[in-house]
């Protein structure tokens, strides 16, 4: 069993940054890939960036050059990096960890989310 708790959100201005953090419980965490999702308001669910087991990174386009994941496995943490906000970013972050499969198809563990807010 994995639980997840996501921290980090906030209020930030266009241009802006945060920084993301889940912490995982459980001996299993550095053998999943962790992922982290948004959701904003009548859109749906989007991975934005995860990374296995083996430090392979992958982001959506919407994101690339701008958002940075990465995880520690000491510390059973996975970080989102988050630079030069815009305004579409605004959503509901969720972390997941699992097997890479299960986090492809938003299955696995979640956290509860975290909101981000994104103002001009």
């Amino acid at each position: 069993q994995v639980q997840l708790v996501e921290s980090g959100g906030g209020l930030v201005q266009a241009g802006g940054s945060l920084r993301l953090s889940c912490a995982a419980s459980g001996r299993t965490f550095r053998s999943y890939t962790m992922g982290w999702y948004r959701q904003a308001p009548g859109k749906q669910r989007e991975l934005v960036a995860k990374v296995t087991s083996g430090g392979t990174t992958t982001y959506a386009d919407s994101v690339k050059g701008r958002f940075t994941i990465s995880r520690d496995n000491a510390k059973n943490t996975a970080d989102l990096q988050m630079n030069s906000l815009v305004l579409e970013d605004t959503a509901v972050y969720y972390c997941a960890a699992g097997l890479e499969s299960w986090v492809m198809a938003g299955a696995g563990y979640w956290g509860q989310g975290t909101q981000v807010t994104v103002s001009s």
